[in-house]
């Protein structure tokens, strides 16, 4: 079993983060003489990994995705912990047990926890690599980790092994991660009341091709499906290869301009609302209950918040607004039993869905997801009606975590 020790300089080195980067960036901030600083920093102190793993986030955020990973590659050889300094004193020491992904690709807990008096620090599970030992002491740990890839999987089992027998309390575990995985998700969510998750099915290019030849006999597996369907690549995220399939002749299109191997296709679903637009709706879920991150208006069915131009049109955010002010007595409300069959089906301390409300008034479950980005970057001058939601999102994630805390503390 595993030993803890004192938190401190030795159980991990420091680094600015990636919430502080990318709200630099966010902002068209000058990334340039702040990474002028840290290839100074390493030049002075070659072992500072802290530097590089900065360094590597940046050129992420350069849109060098190669460099910026292969500069946290060269990092994690050398160290797996990383340290967040902590603006006051932590009055919580929290573990994070994060995969060596892209940027953005595992749970985004700096921006959930930023400015609050939580100790944060980052251990980057390595394959066929052991825990460090002794770990450093905290009050909790997360698992960070996404489970929408095969790697990713691997990768979950992996920490599955490490926290079963850990001396404190494990949020997220890794199981009830890799539930999230697109089909997995509607076989559970698919015979609770009150929801509507899109029958979903893992195919091959093979398997896909059914559809475009008349003269093949579809496999029993796609009986339940009618076009229209969507299909995306497996792993897939941001609308990449996202693409409605109207009749069987577009799948052999499809498959010509695609070099993926593996592919989710779902049933299409027409969510518009009566007036023509599509409201497509971000919802967190902290210990099971509902906190609103964003809704996104169009005219287009492929709807995600940066394509639906909320910035620019008054009315969708005003409409926005109202949704955020009444979210507790009108949407959550509404779909009350809805999310809490969803909370207790997926059985994660923390997730996020990608939702849409059909006409007749059911809840439709597009996505779930633990890694999905949640963040209070939007300027308050144009989405003056934020700031105050999304506080209160991230002050129920440190009382969660406090609560998960306190409840092992009492129980020993």
């Amino acid at each position: 079993m595993l030993k803890t020790a004192p938190t401190g300089e030795e159980c991990g080195q420091a680094r600015l983060g990636l919430a502080p980067l990318t709200k630099l960036a966010f902002k068209g901030g000058d990334l340039a003489p702040l990474s002028t600083q840290l290839l100074l920093a390493m030049a002075q102190d070659s072992s500072n990994m802290g530097a590089l793993m900065d360094l590597a986030v940046i050129e992420q955020l350069r849109g060098n995705l190669d460099d910026g990973l292969g500069y946290q590659k060269m990092a994690l050889t050398h160290q797996q912990m990383f340290r967040i300094a902590s603006d006051t004193p932590p009055n919580l020491e929290i573990l994070v047990l994060a995969a060596p992904i892209r940027m953005g690709g595992n749970t985004p807990i700096e921006f959930l926890l930023a400015g609050q008096a939580v100790g944060l620090t980052t251990l980057y599970v390595m394959p066929d690599t052991p825990l460090p030992d002794p770990l450093p002491n905290h009050d909790v740990a997360f698992v960070a980790a996404p489970g929408d890839t095969d790697g990713a999987r691997t990768f979950l089992t992996q920490i599955a092994h490490h926290v079963e027998n850990w001396l404190r309390p494990v949020l997220n575990l890794p199981e009830h991660i890799m539930g999230l995985e697109r089909d997995e998700l509607w076989r559970t969510l698919n015979p609770l009341p009150d929801l509507v998750c899109p029958p979903t099915l893992r195919c091959s290019r093979d398997e896909l091709d059914v559809f475009a030849h008349k003269n093949k006999r579809r496999s029993d597996d796609f009986t339940m499906f009618s076009f229209p369907l969507l299909v995306r690549p497996v792993g897939s995220h941001a609308g990449r290869g996202l693409v409605k399939l109207v009749r069987p002749d577009d799948v052999a299109t499809y498959l010509e301009g695609s070099d993926d191997e593996a592919f989710f296709i779902s049933q299409f679903i027409d969510y518009s609302s009566a007036d023509g637009l599509y409201r497509k709706y971000r919802i967190v879920l902290i210990d099971g209950r509902p906190f609103p991150v964003h809704m996104a208006i169009s005219d287009q069915w492929a709807i995600w918040y940066l394509n639906a131009d909320m910035a620019d049109s008054v009315d969708k955010r005003s409409e926005e607004a109202q949704f955020f002010a009444g979210f507790e007595i009108e949407f959550a409300a509404r779909h009350a039993n809805a999310l809490a069959a969803l909370a207790g089906a997926v059985k994660l301390e923390y997730f996020g869905i990608d939702c849409a409300e059909t006409q007749d008034g059911r809840l439709v479950v597009f996505e779930a997801d633990n890694a999905l980005i949640v963040h209070d970057m939007d300027p308050p001058d144009i989405f003056p009606y934020k700031g105050a939601p999304m506080g209160r999102a991230f002050r129920a994630f440190e009382a969660m975590l406090h609560a998960k805390a306190d409840k092992a503390t009492q129980a020993t």
